[in-house]
């Protein structure tokens, strides 16, 4: 264990050397006045491939839906197949193309809730269509070890039905502000939101938990599943033994694909360990299009969202594995304005109020079936790690290892294009944050000392420190 700490530091440490020698010279010589225009400010060069060789250089709106630049023609035409039946619109069955959507669902598409293959904004209705749902369950744990389904609803609340079906139930949100105030006298309103369901076709148990979700960008995704599960647990501090307040562990969770228990890498709660699953449970949970994986649709056994057809499954395996290495191949979106001297300053400021601690900027690939994405330096600012957010951000509700306040640290490569691409700034896991700064604010548990430092500086070192998270 001892030898897993000692050689986390080193690596942490000598990723870039010379970035941490201007860190100190940048904390012990800014005064309070932040005469620091002598300071030598670092390169941030070698952070341009975000993506390592899958790093695409576009600012436009397909920077999240370029394919990785590297890939062999082989590769490019199942990527384009993949992203064929990405945008893929499921309708009601019998049909005889894209047929058996629901009959209770949330969405229709994979690209209705990932636009443009970014980040789902939060709807102006909530029970519109859209990339929005809440998951569900009642306390205890399942025979996997994953969280319990509510009994009549599942682990997925469906707020959309085919004609001559009923919907689970509809959303519905209430909102509570919350001021903070910034050391320069800024007053920021942040809304707590408060969910719940109405219209349930049946009732529903008073012990019922439910936990709000956006879906999240897809690109970069085969990176982060060649990150080696030993270089996850290099970053793991369950124990908090270095005594800087932040532990991180590795969430570890059930794969009914391998029928075995393995570290969890996708979703808020780091609650799947594959790209494939994750798929394959979008397609049942969220469109109610059943796969070779997940065999029952969404209301199998329920009264109102079983269609007892038995015609399963409703896409083939090919076209699930299309659309997982789609998923895999996206190129990651380069960083922009490296040079900018606010930019640099940002970087330092970023370091030095502990951000890095989990947004950890750079990890390797291992090797992968995939050749074009092994062995690849990413600067994709995640430790894969589950953290203590706080009460503020808690949705009281376990899954797997992940306890009510843990979330897994998102990747911030690409969060300054997500206005450009998307079309908004709705941040955090339920889109609550309308801005980077809110969702700096929203930090607590493990990151309420950065939170604390972000809200003390002063407004130029915290317009550079947002300089640089837009940059990424």
């Amino acid at each position: 264990m001892f030898f897993l700490f000692y050689k986390n530091s080193v690596k942490n440490f000598i990723y870039n050397l010379g970035f941490y020698s201007l860190l100190f010279i940048f904390i012990t010589s800014c005064s309070k006045d932040d005469k620091d225009e002598y300071i030598s400010l670092p390169s941030l060069e070698n952070r341009l491939n975000a993506g390592g060789e899958t790093t695409v250089f576009l600012t436009s709106s397909n920077s999240f839906s370029t394919p990785a630049p590297n890939l062999s023609s082989t590769n490019l035409d199942m990527h384009l197949d993949g992203d064929f039946q990405f945008e893929a619109a499921f309708v009601t069955a019998p049909a005889e193309v894209n047929g058996g959507i629901g009959p209770i669902f949330n969405n229709t598409s994979c690209v209705s809730c990932h636009p443009k293959d970014g980040r789902s904004g939060f709807p102006s209705s909530i029970n519109a269509l859209s990339g929005f749902f809440l998951r569900a369950s009642i306390p205890g744990v399942a025979d996997d070890g994953g969280p319990v389904p509510v009994p009549n609803f599942g682990l997925q609340i469906q707020n959309q039905a085919i004609f001559g079906y009923e919907p689970e139930a509809k959303f519905q949100v209430n909102y509570t502000p919350i001021i903070e105030t910034l050391a320069d006298g800024t007053k920021i309103t942040l809304q707590k939101p408060e969910y719940s369901l109405i219209d349930t076709y049946v009732s529903v148990p008073s012990s019922i938990l439910l936990s709000p979700r956006l879906a999240p960008p897809v690109f970069g995704l085969g990176l982060l599943e060649a990150i080696t599960e030993f270089d996850i647990l290099l970053n793991q501090d369950i124990n908090d033994a270095d005594g800087d307040g932040i532990s991180g562990k590795a969430n570890y969770v059930y794969n009914p694909i391998s029928d075995a228990i393995e570290i969890g890498r996708f979703g808020w709660k780091a609650n799947t360990s594959t790209i494939l699953e994750q798929c394959a449970g979008a397609y049942s949970g969220d469109m109610g299009i059943t796969t070779y994986i997940m065999a029952n649709e969404t209301g199998y056994g329920q009264t109102n969202g079983d269609d007892g057809l038995g015609d399963d499954p409703e896409i083939t395996e090919d076209i699930l594995n299309q659309v997982a290495f789609y998923c895999k191949t996206i190129g990651v979106p380069a960083p922009r304005n490296l040079d900018d001297e606010s930019v640099k300053r940002g970087a330092l400021l970023f370091e030095s109020i502990d951000c890095a601690k989990c947004h950890i900027p750079s990890m390797e690939t291992g090797s992968s079936l995939i050749s074009e994405i092994s062995n690849q330096t990413i600067f994709a600012y995640t430790d894969m790690l589950l953290h203590d957010m706080g009460e503020g951000l808690s949705d009281n509700r376990s899954d797997f290892l992940a306890d009510g306040n843990e979330w897994k640290t998102r990747p911030l490569w690409g969060i300054g294009l997500t206005q450009v691409v998307n079309g908004h700034t709705d941040f955090l896991h339920d889109g609550r944050a309308k801005n980077i700064t809110e969702a700096i604010l929203w930090h607590g548990g493990e990151a309420s000392k950065a939170k604390n430092d972000f809200k003390n500086l002063s407004t130029k070192d915290r317009t550079d420190l947002l300089s640089f998270l837009n940059s990424l």
